[in-house]
Parts: C-alpha cells; structure tokens; sequence
C-alpha cells in the first residue's frame, strides 16, 4: 500500500520558491508536516575582491546583525570588510606613495638649492663690473 506524503503549506504563499522551502517531518504522533527552512547565507566578501572572508560568521542580515560583535568582524584594521592581503596592499600602496612624495619633495629642493647657488656664482662674477668705485651705475642728478 502506498503511504499519503501530501502535505499543505501551512502559510499563505503557495508557491515553491526559495524563500518558501520546504522539509516534510514526521510527529511523533504520526502525522506528516511541513516545517519551513531559512535561506542559505553566504559568507561576508572582501570588498576588493571576491574572496570569503575567514572569522566572519555566515548568517542573513537579520540574523548577522544580532550576532555579538566578535562573530561580525576580525580585530584587524578593515577587519570584517577586506580580507588580509588586500590591507596588506593597501598599507604597502599608501607607505610608496609617501615615500614617492618624500623623494619628490627632495629633487626639487636639491634643484632649488642648485638654482639658488649658480645664481649666487654668477652674482659673485660680476660684482662691480665697470661700473666705478660704488658699484651702481650713477642716475640723474635732481
């Protein structure tokens, strides 16, 4: 004889989506029902790249927000929101980019410093060029 798994959705949505899934469990009366699955949660994502990040507790977004604090994030700068190599990178991309504007600061002090020097020698060269004993040319007479 063949046993009767018809079951009825016990709420008013009566289509089999996936917000609506399923699983058929047996009473200890009996009797066959319905009790209804929560939606599969992925996990966190690094926000540069695609990877799941480790320590990070996979829940819906209700549900992650309910979780206490260490189950939400990592104890590490970016912590919950990128995952280790790309803070890495990002550290090592902003220390050259300081480093850069350091080194450029540096050339164009030297490059000043050099102006400021030939200036000086030519000035030295011709100091009181022809010009008489005060070293200015002499104007007009009022």
């Amino acid at each position: 004889m063949v046993r009767d798994i018809r079951v009825t959705y016990r709420r008013r949505h009566s289509y089999n989506t996936k917000s609506n899934g399923t699983k058929l469990v047996k009473t200890p009366g009996g009797r066959l029902v319905v009790h209804y699955r929560k939606k599969h949660a992925n996990g966190v994502k690094c926000g540069d790249c695609p990877v799941i990040l480790h320590g990070v507790a996979h829940a819906r977004p209700a549900d992650f927000r309910k979780l206490p604090a260490f189950k939400r994030s990592v104890t590490r700068s970016y912590g919950g929101n990128l995952c280790a190599d790309c803070v890495r990178t990002r550290v090592l991309r902003a220390f050259i980019v300081e480093e850069q504007k350091i080194v450029k600061a540096k050339i164009e002090a030297s490059k000043k410093s050099d102006k400021t020097t030939s200036k000086k020698e030519a000035g030295a060269k011709g100091k009181g060029g022809g010009k008489g004993k005060g070293g200015k040319a002499k104007g007009k007479k009022k």
